[in-house]
């Protein structure tokens, strides 16, 4: 049972980071939502932290609201009809 979530798990993540690079190499994507997903992906395996981790609950506190928040916004700059029919190519097989 719980193999079968992992793996579940794993190919949901695997499709993401399609879906990121299909975008990223998209010509129709704004600059700005690069920027934007370059960004949240740099901050999220940077050793420099807004709040260092070592504090306790409130360390992991930036890295939970700020990388979502960047991914958030640059998904909004992106045309709907685009980023569509990138995640159905993906999602939907």
């Amino acid at each position: 049972m719980k193999n079968i979530k992992f793996n579940k798990i794993k190919k949901n993540i695997k499709n993401y980071i399609n879906l990121a690079k299909r975008l990223k190499n998209d010509k129709r994507i704004p600059t700005i939502s690069k920027i934007l997903l370059g960004l949240a992906v740099v901050y999220f395996f940077s050793p420099i932290d807004i709040i260092p981790d070592f504090i306790p609950v409130i360390g992991y506190l930036d890295d939970i609201l700020i990388v979502p928040l960047l991914v958030f916004l640059a998904v909004r700059f992106i045309p709907k009809e685009i980023f569509s029919e990138h995640y159905e190519k993906i999602f939907k097989k």
